[in-house]
């Protein structure tokens, strides 16, 4: 796959852009466990975002009902034409997937393919928009099922982190709200050309059909989260009562994390999702006069 990579790359004259994050995997043995992690029938709709030159987009379009390729940059489009032209089953999309409707160009693939029952996303992400692209899938969610990642191992550890632990933050309270992740393997700098500067790890996350808590206010719930974080070394009393996001003096504060049975000593990075939840519906709730 090294020398069919680099065979591309001069055939169609590809100037890889540092700006866009391009890093061809180039393992063999890499590509078929991320797509094997997926499990892909034909029964599935498979997203694949930045797609690059195609080393995993054949496999994955060979075990799909329907493959969606999304490519923002242009002159990769003519390579991956060719890697797709013996599949029918496949769409290119040639945008910026943080601008793209995934609800409209998933109904455009079950209008093709309506025996398709599942939709998954498998994509080894640009690491510099990881987060922005891993959140809109979350959070637009038009029935997304799975959705495996390669992505830096840094913000994995951060995504799958437990309450306690130094990577528990922001981010691992807003994807586990939405899906249940799960770390598989790492994978070396040297499976890509060029070689990223940093290791890499794939994820995998099964989304929920509803979230992980039932709240009263979304936009509270992940307000409460980001105040509570927004000062690590400060209790969480402090920072919420300093953060200005809620109408509570801090002695309401106070008397809400009592009843709550919550310590008002503790550090966000202590706090469930469930704890989280039961503060901001709280805050949510009118106030009694």
């Amino acid at each position: 796959m090294r020398q069919i990579t680099k065979e591309l790359i001069q055939k169609y004259d590809i100037r890889l852009t540092k700006s866009l994050g391009q890093n061809f995997l180039v393992d063999d043995n890499i590509i078929d466990k991320i797509v094997n992690m997926a499990d892909i029938d034909k029964n599935d709709i498979v997203i694949e975002v930045g797609p690059g030159i195609g080393n995993m987009t054949r496999r994955l379009a060979a075990k799909a009902g329907r493959l969606i390729a999304v490519e923002i940059d242009k002159h990769l489009i003519p390579p991956l034409e060719e890697v797709l032209k013996e599949f029918p089953n496949s769409s290119l999309i040639n945008k910026d997937i943080l601008k793209t409707s995934l609800e409209e160009v998933i109904r455009e693939e079950k209008e093709k393919a309506p025996e398709t029952e599942h939709v998954k996303i498998v994509a080894n992400l640009p690491y510099y928009i990881t987060t922005p692209i891993i959140m809109k899938f979350l959070e637009e969610n038009p029935g997304i099922d799975t959705m495996v990642f390669m992505i830096q191992k840094e913000v994995a550890e951060r995504i799958v982190a437990s309450p306690g632990g130094k990577d528990y933050g922001a981010l691992s309270v807003a994807v586990q709200y939405y899906s249940k992740p799960e770390r598989l393997f790492d994978v070396s700098p040297h499976c890509f050309v060029p070689k990223p500067e940093v290791d890499s790890t794939v994820i995998r996350m099964k989304v929920f059909k509803e979230p992980a808590v039932k709240l009263i206010n979304k936009d509270m719930f992940f307000t409460t989260v980001k105040a509570s974080f927004g000062q690590r070394r400060k209790t969480l009393l402090n920072a919420l009562s300093n953060s200005n996001k809620f109408a509570k003096s801090k002695e309401e504060i106070r008397q809400i994390l009592i009843d709550l049975g919550i310590d008002e000593n503790a550090r966000g990075e202590t706090l469930t999702i469930n704890q989280f939840a039961q503060i901001s519906n709280r805050f949510a709730q009118p106030t009694q006069n």
